[in-house]
C-alpha cells in the first residue's frame, strides 16, 4: 500500500527524534577516577560568573563529597594555558566564560537549564564514586596542564586592522558554515534572484546585468546582515532568562514544521513563503529596471529600492535559521569583532550559491527558471534541519559544542530528507501508474 503523506511525515520527525537521541548518546564522555571535582572558569566583572556564585556554594555545602577549584582568566593570565587545555579535551571553545567542567562534560554561560544540569552530573558522580573514600574539600591536587594532555592553543585568524581572532578551530565556526549554507538554500531568495536575471538577460547586456545582480545581492546582503545583528543584539542581553531561550526553540521548532508541511501540502494553511498578493508589485518592480533610460547611477538607485522592498518582503521567509543561529552565538557569549568575523561568515556562505547563480547567468546570458518543485525540496531540508536545531536547544544545548556532534546532526537530518523525497516520489509513481490502469 503506497505511503500516506501524513505517515511520510510523521516518519521524518520520529527520525530527527531518534537521531538527536544517538547523537547525544555518542556525544556523552565518561568521568574519571579521581574523585568528585568541578572546575570552574570566570571572570571579573562578568554578570553571569557573579549570578552563579551563590549556585556553587550551595552546591559544596549540599555535596560535602564535591569540591570546586575555581580560576579567574579575565585578569589571571597563568590559568589560560589550562582554561584551553581543557576547553580542547571536551571539544569546546576556550573563550567564554563562566565555563564548568564535570564528569566529561563542560557548560558554557549560566541558565536554570545549566544548573539543573550541573546538580544532575554531581549526583551522578556521588552515586558512581560513593563506594570509594571521599577525598576532603581542600585535599585535592589542583590540575594543571599535564593531566589533560599537551593541547596546542587553537590556531585563529589575523584579522587585518583588527587583530587575531581565534575562532580557526573552535565548533562555533562550524556551526556558522553548515546554518548560513542551509540557509543560502532559501527558495523564496533563489526564486526572486532567477526571476530578476531572467528579466534583465533579455536586454542581452552583460554589463547590465552585473549592474543589476551585483546592486542587488549587496543590498539584499546589507538587510539581512542588519536583521540578523538587529536579532543578536536583542537576543544577546535577554537569552539569560530561560522562557526567551523556550521561546527561540519555540520559534524554530514552528518554522521548521510549517516548511515540512509545505512540502506535502503547498501553501495549504500557514506558510512561510512570499505571498501571491505581493508577487505583482514584485514583477512591476523588476519590469521597470527594463526601461533603457534607466543606466549608470539611475540603475543603481531603482535596484537598490526595488532590493530593499523584496528583502523586506521575504524576512518570514528567511527569518527562521537567523533567529536559530543568533540564539546559539548570543548563548556562548560572543561580541565584538568575533560577533562581526562570524556575522561576515555568515552573511558569505549564505549568499555563495546566490553568487553561483549570478555568475552563470552573467557568463551564459541563460537562466533556467526556479520552480515549485524545487522550492518544496528545499524547503522540506531546511525544515528538517531547523526542527533538529529546535529539539537540540531544548534537550541537549551543549551537543553545539561538539564538531563532530554538530556534524552528525547536519548530516543525518539532510540525509533523512532525501530519504523521504525519494520514498514520496516512488509512492507518487506508484499511485501514478495504478491511475492509468
Amino acid at each position: 500500500m503506497p505511503l500516506h503523506p501524513r505517515s511520510l511525515a510523521g516518519f521524518l520527525l520520529f527520525g530527527i527524534v531518534s537521531l538527536l537521541s544517538a547523537t547525544a548518546a555518542a556525544a556523552t564522555t565518561g568521568s574519571g577516577a579521581e574523585g568528585v571535582r568541578m572546575f570552574v572558569f570566570w571572570g571579573i566583572g562578568c554578570p553571569h560568573c557573579d549570578n552563579q556564585k551563590p549556585f556553587l556554594h550551595e552546591l559544596e555545602e549540599r555535596y560535602p563529597d564535591l569540591t570546586i577549584q575555581k580560576y579567574e582568566v579575565l585578569r589571571e593570565r597563568t590559568h589560560h594555558e589550562l582554561f584551553i587545555s581543557l576547553s580542547l579535551a571536551h571539544g569546546i571553545e576556550p573563550g567564554s566564560v563562566p565555563t564548568a567542567f564535570l564528569g566529561g562534560k563542560a557548560w558554557v554561560g549560566d541558565s536554570p537549564q545549566i544548573r539543573r544540569e550541573i546538580e544532575a552530573t554531581v549526583r551522578q558522580e556521588i552515586a558512581a564514586f560513593g563506594s570509594q573514600e571521599s577525598p576532603a574539600a581542600g585535599t585535592l591536587p589542583s590540575l594543571g596542564p599535564a593531566d589533560v594532555g599537551t593541547v596546542d592553543p587553537p590556531e585563529g585568524f589575523n584579522v587585518p586592522l583588527l587583530g587575531r581572532v581565534d575562532l580557526g578551530m573552535q565548533p562555533l565556526m562550524v556551526t556558522t558554515l553548515l546554518i548560513a549554507f542551509i540557509d543560502g538554500l532559501n527558495p523564496c531568495s533563489l526564486w526572486v534572484l532567477t526571476l530578476l536575471l531572467g528579466l534583465v538577460i533579455h536586454s542581452g547586456s552583460r554589463g547590465r546585468v552585473a549592474l543589476v545582480g551585483i546592486t542587488f545581492l549587496t543590498t539584499t546582503a546589507l538587510i539581512y546582515g542588519a536583521f540578523i545583528a538587529g536579532v543578536f543584539g536583542v537576543l544577546n542581553y535577554v537569552l539569560y532568562l530561560t522562557w526567551v531561550q523556550w521561546l527561540v526553540a519555540l520559534f524554530a521548532l514552528t518554522f521548521g514544521l510549517v516548511n515540512i508541511k509545505d512540502y506535502f501540502w503547498f501553501k495549504t494553511g500557514p506558510s512561510f513563503t512570499i505571498a501571491d498578493s505581493q508577487k505583482p508589485g514584485i514583477y512591476r518592480g523588476m519590469r521597470g529596471l527594463m526601461d533603457r533610460r534607466l543606466t549608470g547611477p539611475g540603475l543603481v538607485f531603482a535596484t537598490m529600492v526595488m532590493a530593499a522592498g523584496i528583502a523586506l518582503v521575504e524576512l518570514p521567509c528567511t527569518a527562521g535559521f537567523p533567529v536559530v543561529w543568533s540564539g546559539i552565538v548570543a548563548e556562548r557569549e560572543v561580541t565584538g569583532i568575533a560577533f562581526l568575523l562570524l556575522l561576515a561568515v555568515y552573511l558569505f556562505v549564505y549568499l555563495l550559491i546566490e553568487l553561483v547563480v549570478f555568475t552563470v547567468a552573467l557568463l551564459t546570458l541563460r537562466m533556467k527558471r526556479f520552480e515549485e518543485g524545487h522550492g518544496r525540496v528545499l524547503k522540506l531540508v531546511g525544515g528538517t534541519v531547523m526542527i533538529a536545531l529546535a529539539l537540540i536547544l531544548i534537550l541537549n544545548p551543549q551537543l553545539m559544542n561538539d564538531i563532530t556532534g554538530t556534524l552528525v546532526v547536519f548530516v543525518g537530518s539532510i540525509l533523512l530528507a532525501t530519504a523521504v523525497i525519494l520514498v514520496h516520489r516512488r509512492t507518487q509513481a506508484v499511485q501514478s501508474g495504478g491511475d492509468t490502469d
